[in-house]
């Protein structure tokens, strides 16, 4: 039977612990036992843990052998603030497919109300993240930042910039960027980009580029070029290791 995945709130040498509701659902729900063995994940590496102490709030592990390793999928998606329920399920299949980050961003079309109340969600919002990502058997949680307006984004250094847009008709998202290094992906409201968002995003030296034909909501948008990106990443570390296989 495969063993449950957490993900620590706090490392020090060889011990971890969860906290908050995590540790309650645990304790309480779950009825952990000290001596009882899980997977924690501390970052970048998942690690056998044995519990050693259970408070209601409180859950602390002795970490023994290292399980797995890994380096994230270096994906970020800004995507311009929608719907709260709409953008709770894009941030959980987002975890799933494995971006790193995830950044909510104010554009000029966004609706107002919802960018007034973003903050107040944040908190929600990661530890929506945070589940995926144990569901999933993510070693790591994506980051989901603060929110972001569009001069913040455009100050970002990553290696491929790509904008999403519905009025790109000659490139597709699989022709605009290489799948080496960094992806920052952004996503419009529902309204639309304004011309002068594009033109800025355009002199910012950022690749516009198209879904096809068809006119997405924001959450399908967001997991379908994610889901580019992870299959475009996948093929490509298949293809150098086949490579170096025959080169052999």
């Amino acid at each position: 039977m495969t063993r449950r995945r957490w993900i620590a709130d706090e490392v020090s040498a060889d011990r971890a612990a969860i906290v908050g509701e995590h540790a309650r659902h645990l304790a309480q729900v779950l009825r952990a036992q000290i001596g009882q063995q899980f997977e924690i994940s501390t970052g970048s590496e998942v690690w056998q843990g044995r519990v050693i102490a259970v408070e209601a709030g409180r859950v602390e592990f002795e970490l023994g052998d290292l399980i797995q390793q890994s380096a994230p999928a270096d994906i970020t998606v800004a995507v311009s603030i929608f719907k709260f329920e709409r953008m709770e399920w894009m941030i959980e299949k987002c975890t799933e497919l494995g971006v790193a980050r995830i950044i909510p961003l104010i554009a000029a079309r966004s609706e107002k109300h919802l960018v007034a109340a973003a903050s107040k969600r944040l908190e929600r919002w990661r530890r929506i993240a945070k589940q995926a990502a144990e569901q999933a058997r993510r070693v790591w949680a994506p980051e989901v930042s603060d929110p972001a307006k569009i001069r913040d984004l455009l100050a970002m250094e990553v290696s491929h910039r790509v904008l999403l847009s519905e009025i790109e008709k000659g490139v597709m998202l699989g022709e605009a960027i290489s799948l080496d290094g960094s992806v920052l992906m952004a996503f419009g409201p529902e309204g639309g980009w304004k011309p002068e968002e594009i033109l800025a995003f355009q002199e910012a030296g950022w690749t516009a580029a198209s879904l096809g034909a068809n006119i997405l909501r924001t959450e399908t948008a967001v997991i379908a070029a994610v889901a580019v990106c992870t299959s475009g990443m996948k093929a490509q570390i298949a293809k150098r290791n086949s490579s170096r296989f025959s080169a052999t």
